[in-house]
């Protein structure tokens, strides 16, 4: 018996897309393989973004970055993810740069389209640091600041006008060091508060007011770079976390930011009032201020969006020229404690090429090689900023063969540079002949003084400055003091380590030593 077989009807309520009238039909074909398209370019899209740890719906990778020595991490994804590496902050996109080579190809070569600032609201809004030069969005405004700063921390004339006002404080600065040697930091942040003082507002006289403006701005930073935790970290991300009312239970990051955002206000309004009041035409100090108002008024009158600008410059210039220095200065002073046989070839080279009966000079600095790759270690070795600001790319683009989407903040992981060990092996070691070792163009690529500054067209402008200030500081103390360990009340020495802490800028933890005049130094050296 032969077996039925079953017919198959179509219910009523089903329609073939035959069966549709034109003008559905043609539409509908066109949403649906849009459709699949796009979802199909999405998928091959995120196939060709960079590699990087598996994340989470939503939350991206949030869960995997951690509040503190991010650095650290970074470099250990790159063991399995590679040098540049791709992650989710919620749903913003962020890459870890650890090569100077992807540093260079994309801040550098392609400037204009990673010039610009990620919002990073926690720093610009809530600690009303937006306004100043290096977290300005890239446009007019960053452009008429940057310009500012080309006159003032670029032009060589300029920078040879400080030169006298460099010397008279290192000079300041070793007499201190005489007189209270144990109290070297405080006397290195006075030097270097009082010298970007002077060049940003024109204050010379060392009064206790200056030195209450230096304690302001030192503390504003502090409180700024210190200032990182979970609600500071996810108001970046989910920026309506900044309306959190300082009282809630779980906003106490709301009331922090608040306390720092005064002390930055004032730190940048209080010195630059006392600066424009105490001008007169004709007799005022040469300084970025002055310079910055003689430009505004030579054009007309000066506005008030103008001074808010010059306010704002001047502020940024003022706190971030203070942090670095500060922190590279004494990274040095525990180098020559650590590695006392560096501390010696340094002063021997001294020695040999200026003498006894002298201190160094700017022009000496030539003859001073080993001083020069010291210098170069100490900046790769204390590595001042481990995570460079953050860029952000304006348009989509691609490179190496993987896609980088628009809006993509860029990191540069300046502390795994530093420790790349194909240019630099064992790079926990402070060994300044490491550069002499180096061909000229792996030198030019890795050279850390170059490094710690940023990349392209936002490297910091205030370089040269900060490289002829550290420089200096550090020739002359070499050149009139032994710097070794401290010992305790029975006479045994006291070894510090080499530890950081985790802040935004990385300081020395606190550490003692013994800071002594060498057997040929003579105090009338002092004299201007």
């Amino acid at each position: 018996m032969m077996r039925q077989q079953p017919t198959w009807t179509t219910s009523p309520t089903m329609t073939s897309i035959s069966d549709l009238p034109m003008s559905v039909a043609i539409p509908s074909l066109i949403v649906g393989f849009s459709l699949a398209w796009l979802f199909g370019y999405k998928v091959w899209r995120n196939a060709r973004l960079f590699p990087g740890p598996i994340g989470l719906p939503l939350l991206g990778n949030v869960h995997q970055i951690p509040l503190v020595s991010q650095h650290t991490t970074f470099a250990e994804w790159e063991k399995r993810y590679g040098s540049i590496i791709y992650v989710r902050i919620l749903q913003r996109p962020v890459l870890f740069l650890n090569s100077v080579e992807a540093a260079n190809d994309l801040m550098d070569t392609k400037g204009a389209n990673y010039s610009d600032r990620p919002p990073l609201v926690f720093l610009r809004e809530s600690l009303g640091l937006g306004i100043i030069t290096p977290l300005l969005p890239y446009g007019a405004q960053w452009r008429r600041h940057r310009k500012w700063m080309q006159t003032a921390l670029l032009d060589k004339r300029a920078l040879d006008s400080y030169r006298e006002m460099q010397i008279k404080q290192v000079r300041r600065l070793l007499w201190e060091l005489i007189q209270s040697p144990e109290d070297f930091e405080t006397h290195i942040k006075r030097y270097v508060g009082a010298f970007v003082l002077r060049i940003t507002y024109g204050r010379t006289s060392g009064s206790s007011q200056d030195e209450e403006f230096i304690k302001m701005a030192a503390q504003a930073v502090a409180d700024a770079t210190g200032a990182g935790n979970l609600g500071a970290a996810l108001i970046d991300f989910i920026p309506m976390l900044r309306y959190l009312p300082a009282w809630m239970p779980g906003a106490g990051f709301q009331r922090k930011a608040l306390r720092i955002k005064h002390s930055i206000r004032n730190a940048m309004e209080i010195p630059y009032k006392s600066a424009k009041e105490a001008v007169v035409p004709g007799t005022e100090k040469a300084c970025f201020v002055t310079s910055v108002l003689q430009q505004l008024r030579q054009t007309g009158e000066l506005t008030e969006e103008d001074e808010n600008d010059l306010v704002a410059a001047a502020g940024g210039l003022f706190l971030a020229g203070i942090e670095t220095s500060i922190t590279v200065l004494l990274a040095f002073v525990l180098a020559m404690v650590l590695h006392p046989e560096v501390c010696k070839k340094a002063q021997a080279e001294i020695d040999s090429a200026i003498g006894l009966t002298r201190l160094p000079d700017f022009g000496d600095r030539a003859s001073l090689p080993y001083v020069e790759r010291m210098l170069q270690e100490l900046l790769r070795w204390s590595c001042p900023v481990t995570l460079g600001v953050p860029h952000q790319s304006i348009a989509d683009d691609e490179y190496l063969g993987r896609h980088i989407p628009g809006g993509t903040m860029i990191v540069p992981n300046i502390w795994s540079m530093t420790r790349n060990p194909h240019p630099y092996p064992d790079p926990e070691t402070f060994r300044p002949e490491r550069f002499d070792e180096l061909d000229a163009t792996t030198l030019d690529l890795h050279d850390p003084s170059k490094l710690v500054f940023g990349f392209g067209r936002r490297i910091c402008p205030g370089r040269y400055l900060a490289d002829s200030t550290i420089w200096l500081v550090m020739v002359s103390i070499l050149a009139c003091f032994d710097i070794s360990k401290a010992v305790d009340e029975e006479g045994n020495e006291i070894t510090p380590t080499a530890s950081f802490d985790s802040a935004a800028v990385r300081h020395t933890k606190p550490f003692k030593c013994k800071i002594s005049p060498r057997s040929h130094f003579n105090v009338e050296h002092l004299a201007v």
